[in-house]
């Protein structure tokens, strides 16, 4: 019998969970997935301030997007955007960009909600969208540099305007519930998992990857250990560092009256609650009973004791 390991278990509990509240905050409209990417150029500032980088990544894709809710062919309503910050390529490189979930549409003032062109099969234009977040980008980037005092090469700017920044705003989603699922493949995921290793074998580490410039095609790398180790922690972040922001009518501050306003204007009930404790969960979505007994799979699980949440040996306390 094959038993999964704890930490597997816990990883896809919190990812159902989280599917489970942010199908709570779904609409009946269309929903597009649009990727903000920054340049690799700005790779050596992302190294040396992430916070600070990844900061402006996640305002300037929400300004551009407001933007273009407010002005855009006179939409006249409040854009809503859930982001969530990878920071990792196929290759396990540094490639920092935004997963981002985007109705197509918002919230006007007399709390109405109002489609974009075509009943929200179409967003937005994508070079627009390129060139408005590469603008709200740098003035931030130019800001920050000179409050900070940061030392940056003198053609920085000339070569951050040289190429089109990379915005994909990619096809509608058929279903709601599409989009949650989607992006969940996001929000609870590391830079490589277990089932893209190839093999370790004297001190050689063999992965899979796709490469995209290739027709997508899935080849094979092979990294010595400190180097897959150097690239792995290339995407460890600031600790605090908040990966996962909702902004709109999906705030904090805005989300209960918003999505109740939202919903009346469509003519939407709001959704049932669902359980999200633990065992719930992996009862009822993933198919596994906490309770039953792993090694002869018929006896119960007894609660013998429960021990208090403690830190780490201090010898790991850093």
């Amino acid at each position: 019998m094959f038993f999964f390991p704890l930490s597997v278990w816990c990883q896809s509990v919190d990812r159902e969970r989280w599917i489970i509240n942010r199908e709570e905050d779904l609409l009946p409209v269309r929903y597009f997935h649009v990727v903000f990417t920054l340049p690799d150029k700005l790779n050596p500032l992302c190294l040396q301030h992430p916070s600070a980088m990844y900061n402006m990544l996640f305002s300037s894709a929400w300004e551009t997007l407001e933007t273009f809710g407010y002005g855009h062919r006179r939409l006249g309503a409040a854009a809503v955007m859930t982001a969530v910050l990878h920071t990792w390529g196929q290759t396990l490189g540094l490639h920092p960009h935004l997963h981002c979930i985007v109705p197509a549409g918002g919230l006007n003032v007399q709390g109405k909600w109002r489609h974009t062109k075509q009943q929200g099969r179409y967003l937005y234009p994508g070079e627009a969208l390129s060139s408005v977040f590469r603008v709200k980008y740098v003035e931030k980037l130019r800001q920050w540099i000179k409050q900070e005092n940061i030392s940056v090469d003198k053609t920085l700017f000339k070569d951050l305007f040289r190429n089109s920044w990379v915005v994909d705003a990619r096809e509608p989603f058929e279903k709601a519930k599409n989009v949650i699922e989607y992006l969940a493949r996001y929000t609870h995921k590391v830079a490589i998992s277990n089932h893209r290793l190839v093999s370790i074998d004297n001190g050689a580490i063999v992965c899979r990857y796709i490469d995209y410039r290739d027709g997508s095609q899935q080849k094979v790398m092979s990294l010595n250990a400190t180097d897959f180790l150097e690239r792995s922690c290339l995407h460890i972040l600031p600790s605090g560092f908040v990966r996962i922001r909702h902004y709109g009518i999906l705030s904090t501050r805005r989300k209960t009256q918003c999505l109740e306003d939202a919903r009346l204007s469509l003519g939407a009930a709001a959704p049932q609650k669902q359980a999200t404790d633990w065992k719930s969960i992996a009862f009822n979505r993933l198919g596994f009973d906490p309770d039953r007994c792993q090694f002869c799979g018929e006896g119960k699980m007894v609660l013998i004791e429960k021990f208090p949440p403690e830190r780490g040996p201090s010898c790991l306390n850093f």
